[in-house]
């Protein structure tokens, strides 16, 4: 690839095992806020007072009604809740995160995001907003956070089903990456080791939950791969899990993880390249089973049937993600062929005997 257009995204990120507990007030200060918007999700609120004691004289709110998919109803009590501050601190998962650039988005407040999982939406400038079952996204910088602290630290207490489900999703960032829209070297070459890392994490994990270093590749890997999804932009995968997130209210990572497989199986029949670039990262020979097997054994979840998706509500939202898909998707996709992946991913069953 002789010409390419990379589009450097600004942000500060700092990275580090303890560094929320004993850096996070310097950046507040850093940033000039004095009259701060705590957010985050009622189970992480008593680490958020925590991490706030330095500095909870500048703590002049805190919301706690954090949704997944974030609810319009939602951002718009927590866009009340911001009227008069400065900042907005969110600590948590991507759920969290996105209230925070809900509230950004219509203030236009800077955020300051400490990530508690891997979800990589704290390094992308993209929104989402769900009304009426129908999850709408977008992208304007003004939501892409100021700064973020990274704090393997606080990752240690999630679950391993969820922290496997949670690394998965980062990994579906990395392998649409590979064939988004706005793909490039740089990006691919971002999203190659975010796969690697993500992968060195994952296995180390079922060994020991409480790995420090395990925990350490997984969030690097989470922060390439936001990194790289933010440049290149959403694929297939992402509309899929974006629509059935948004119109049955699935767990965000858990429908991420499940899909992965399928949609890679999909699309390798006409990109071997990104097939075998992945292969590579995960060092797997068949990156498709490796992927499943990870989503089975380790997070639990087969299919989108374990979620509670009813196989009668996959023909409901066909038309709505054809509607969304890139058009230079690896390859083309019909109705046919979307309706075939997403009852393999419901039913849970072998993506390559189905897909490829």
């Amino acid at each position: 690839m002789n010409e390419f257009v990379y589009d450097a995204l600004p942000g500060r990120v700092v990275f580090g095992s303890g560094v929320a507990r004993s850096g996070l007030a310097r950046e507040i200060e850093a940033l000039g806020a004095t009259r701060v918007l705590v957010i985050a999700a009622d189970s992480e609120a008593d680490l958020a007072q925590e991490l706030c004691a330095p500095f909870d004289d500048r703590v002049a709110a805190t919301f706690l009604g954090v949704r997944p998919h974030v609810p319009v109803e939602v951002a718009e009590r927590a866009r009340a809740a911001a009227v008069g501050l400065d900042l907005v601190l969110s600590v948590g998962g991507g759920s969290t995160t996105g209230t925070a650039k809900a509230v950004a988005l219509t203030t236009g407040l800077p955020v300051v995001a400490v990530p508690t999982t891997y979800a990589g939406s704290e390094v992308t400038p993209v929104w989402g907003l769900t009304e009426s079952d129908r999850k709408t996204t977008g992208t304007d910088p003004r939501v892409l956070p100021r700064t973020v602290v990274y704090d393997p630290d606080l990752t240690l207490t999630l679950p391993t089903a969820l922290s496997v489900a949670s690394g998965l999703n980062a990994m579906a960032h990395c392998v649409e990456a590979l064939w988004a829209p706005k793909r490039n070297p740089v990006s691919s070459a971002v999203a190659e080791d975010g796969i690697r890392r993500l992968s060195a994490g994952l296995t180390a994990l079922t060994t020991d939950a409480t790995d420090v270093e395990a925990r350490s590749d997984l969030l690097l890997g989470a922060y390439l791969a936001g990194s790289a999804f933010a440049v290149a932009g959403a694929g297939l995968h992402h509309k899929i899990c974006h629509v059935l997130g948004g119109a049955f209210d699935l767990p965000h990572a858990r429908t991420h993880a499940i899909v992965l497989p399928y949609v890679l199986a999909f699309n390798s029949t006409t990109a071997p390249d990104v097939k075998a670039r992945v292969a590579r990262a995960l060092g797997h020979t068949d990156p498709v089973a490796r992927l499943h097997q990870l989503a089975v054994e380790l997070g639990g979840s087969g299919g989108l049937r374990d979620l509670g998706l009813k196989e009668s509500n996959i023909d409901s939202v066909l038309d709505e993600i054809l509607a969304l898909v890139p058009a230079d998707n690896p390859r083309p996709v019909t109705s046919d062929g979307l309706t075939t992946l997403l009852r393999a991913a419901w039913a849970g069953t072998n993506p390559a005997e189905e897909l490829t």
